[in-house]
């Protein structure tokens, strides 16, 4: 493709190209390309729930990779610590950033050579064809997630994508679709669910240690001035919602974490929402401290809102504060939160109050509780987790997949939850649009979500 092509034009094309291998995969699968409104009644079932089925058990996970930049590569390295993984193939645009992703395979001693697709941005297409691979994790940027993973699974292949899963509720429900219509899990690799603290207070959670949960907070707030203006990797494509779009891009880092510890799509569901933008300043004002009057950048126009603020309530009538800003000065923050009728976490710094064990009005460390509710899974990894990426929560969240593979275990996240936690995107924009207007949650599990089940 040109480099001569703006930004603009450039997605535009993608955006094109990328709906057209939806529609192939769609149409291999039997299923309609007709988009379906945000409003519009759930689609009639095709096939039975994907909740909680297993996957097939295997001694050894085939895994390809697609989209070998910065965060394939990044996981990708997680991939080669867990035992009994295999990386068969690897696909990305760039051959360069493919024989990257070899090379770090060679040195951990994986002396072998993988599958490579670089021809082109559906080349991913072909690699779904081929006969040993388990499971398609996608690193792309956004637009590709939803082909890559509807390709997968009209080929037969489990699969699962960065966040967010979709960016339209009409993607959401045609994963959906796929995953039950296909008998194969679509899975969001949403990672902080995995994070130490998280796990651990979800453990506390299920114990009643903070009686019944009423609310929590939850967010993606994150200095990303710099990064979204680079002339590489993530600046190429991640500005560009900016100008198109304006609610919550990124909703599940922090949702995905507290709707687990209400029990989301397990006897509760979210419900409705509503939602509200600050004026745009943040981009504006970096571009002008920061680009050349000749950058082309000064083209663009931004239009989303600074400071992004939702609530959700679910089902049972529980509130979730959910926050997007990743265009001011501020420390990192997930907020990650959980109200109940015995006591209080709050994250940055991990602290929490509970009643009858805290001092009167006083937080405490969430060490304290560390001994008695650290989660099982930090138990068996933690140690070999701390060398990896994010505080450890990637190994976690890629040892895990690997012991649902091997022991033929249902994936903690589903398509259900893929689906469910980015549709705050979609709605949180509609919201917006209509000032503040309540916007449905679709329930995309179509009934399922009454029925407890176990995950994590």
């Amino acid at each position: 493709m040109s480099d001569e092509l703006s930004p603009l034009s450039r997605r535009a094309l993608l955006k094109s190209a990328a709906a057209s291998s939806a529609g192939l995969a769609l149409a291999k699968l039997g299923l309609s390309a007709a988009p379906v409104a945000p409003d519009a009644p759930a689609p009639p079932r095709l096939a039975a729930t994907m909740a909680g089925v297993p996957f097939e058990k295997r001694d050894t996970l085939r895994v390809a990779i697609v989209g070998t930049g910065l965060r394939g590569r990044s996981m990708l390295g997680e991939w080669l610590g867990v035992d009994n993984v295999k990386i068969t193939a690897l696909c990305d645009v760039v051959p360069d950033k493919v024989e990257l992703a070899k090379r770090a395979m060679q040195r951990a001693g994986h002396a072998y050579e993988p599958a490579v697709f670089t021809n082109g941005e559906r080349d991913f297409e072909r690699l779904v064809q081929r006969d040993d691979i388990d499971f398609v994790y996608t690193a792309t940027p956004w637009p590709w997630h939803v082909p890559v993973m509807l390709a997968a699974m009209a080929n037969g292949k489990h699969c699962g994508t960065e966040v967010p899963a979709a960016t339209t509720i009409d993607d959401c429900w045609k994963l959906v679709d796929a995953s039950e219509k296909s008998r194969r899990h679509c899975m969001i690799m949403e990672n902080c669910c995995y994070s130490e603290n998280e796990l651990m207070v979800l453990t506390m959670t299920r114990a009643g240690v903070f009686g019944e949960v009423l609310a929590g907070g939850a967010a993606y707030n994150h200095d990303l001035r710099s990064i979204l203006f680079e002339n590489k990797d993530e600046g190429l494509w991640r500005r560009i919602p900016h100008t198109q779009r304006n609610g919550n891009f990124y909703p599940t880092h922090g949702l995905g974490p507290v709707a687990s510890y209400m029990g989301v799509n397990r006897g509760d569901r979210l419900d409705y929402m509503v939602s509200m933008s600050t004026p745009e300043f943040g981009l504006t004002a970096w571009r002008a401290a920061t680009e050349p009057k000749d950058s082309p950048k000064w083209k663009e126009k931004y239009v989303e809102g600074d400071v992004n603020k939702s609530l959700i309530r679910t089902v049972k009538g529980r509130i979730i504060l959910l926050e997007h800003d990743v265009v001011n000065p501020r420390p990192y923050s997930r907020i990650n939160s959980l109200q109940g009728t015995k006591g209080i976490f709050e994250d940055y710094p991990a602290r929490v109050y509970i009643e009858g064990e805290s001092k009167s009005e006083a937080f405490q460390p969430i060490d304290k509780y560390k001994t008695q509710y650290q989660h099982g899974m930090w138990k068996t990894w933690g140690e070999r987790a701390k060398t990896g990426g994010h505080g450890g929560m990637d190994y976690i969240q890629a040892a895990r997949t690997a012991q649902c593979f091997h022991e033929g275990l249902p994936p903690d996240i589903d398509v259900y939850d893929a689906a469910a936690w980015s549709a705050p995107g979609p709605l949180s924009e509609l919201s917006v649009a209509k000032k503040g207007q309540p916007m449905a949650v679709p329930d995309f599990t179509r009934g399922e979500w009454q029925k407890a089940r176990a995950s994590f």
